[in-house]
């Protein structure tokens, strides 16, 4: 039964590449549903995560990184990122406080200064990198650029202020239905979690000219009579040089991606996981409509 005055809303988390959306979701959630990498660009689609009190439902969009894009994915990325501006009832500007205000924090402010309605809150991430001392200083440099609704440092990492920036969110709500289950935490079906899971680690595991190269498809997901979950994976890079780097020696680089995505899948999912990797070449893929379509790249 919802609890009379109940509140719920839809927010969506926008900023830069690299600033750290992906880690606040998960810190919200409890779980890990976005992914996460020191690589710019981590996060391609509009991940949903659901936090869910007994007396609010927020429904967070971690949107990909607004950045000056250079293919069809890259262009794909920039209007999933703005288009979340015109869906939610707040917006929440995270930007890194170790970092001077630059030309991708500019160009996101004056998108964001055409939002009439809602209400945008600039989130100061990383404040555990810096002294408090000065915390005023970089307040005061974005202040002038922008009146924004609350101005709230955190730590997405550590969950510094974290709660604070909920409770200040959750003001901002209005009574609404609760739109997911209290125990649902993301409308991303297992598959494209346990996708971006095996992409994760090979982001972690490979040099600098593979992450944008890379895309991960789910083939096949069963359970057997055992509760084993059998899971078939497809890697695609852009040329025959990637495919080598990626399966590495003795297949060694892609046995570590493996078992690596396979310990945070069977956290996921609570189950014992069977994965198969497989590595293929499919040229220019993020130029191409049709393969971007088939991997879940869709204006929709």
């Amino acid at each position: 039964m919802q609890k009379k005055g109940f509140k719920s809303g839809f927010v969506a988390i926008v900023g830069r590449p690299n600033v750290g959306k992906s880690t606040l979701m998960n810190q919200v959630i409890g779980q890990k549903i976005a992914i996460m990498s020191d690589k710019p660009q981590t996060t391609r689609n509009k991940i949903h995560g659901v936090y869910t009190t007994d007396d609010v439902q927020i429904v967070f969009l971690d949107t990909p990184g607004i950045h000056k894009p250079n293919s069809k994915l890259g262009n794909y990325m920039v209007r999933a990122a703005e288009s979340a501006f015109n869906e939610v009832d707040a917006i929440l500007f995270l930007t890194d406080v170790t970092e001077a205000i630059g030309g991708g924090d500019r160009y996101i402010i004056e998108q964001l200064k055409k939002v009439k309605e809602t209400p945008v809150f600039l989130v100061l991430n990383k404040i555990d990198k810096i002294h408090p001392d000065e915390m005023l200083p970089v307040i005061d440099k974005f202040r002038k650029t922008m009146d924004f609704t609350e101005i709230v440092p955190v730590s997405a990492l550590h969950g510094n202020n974290v709660n604070s920036l909920l409770e200040q969110v959750s003001k901002y709500l209005g009574e609404g239905p609760m739109y997911y289950p209290a125990d649902q935490i993301t409308d991303h079906p297992e598959q494209f979690v346990c996708a971006e899971l095996i992409r994760e680690k090979l982001l972690q595991l490979t040099r600098e000219e593979i992450p944008h190269s890379i895309a991960v498809e789910i083939e096949s997901m069963s359970v057997g009579d055992n509760g084993l979950v059998s899971i078939g994976a497809v890697i695609y890079v852009e040329r025959d040089s990637q495919k080598g780097i990626i399966i590495g020696k003795n297949g060694g680089l892609l046995k570590e991606v493996g078992k690596l995505a396979r310990l945070d899948m069977e956290r996921l999912l609570g189950s014992k996981i069977f994965l198969e990797l497989w590595v293929k070449v499919n040229k220019d893929w993020r130029n191409r409509e049709s393969i971007l379509k088939t991997l879940g790249y869709r204006e929709d």
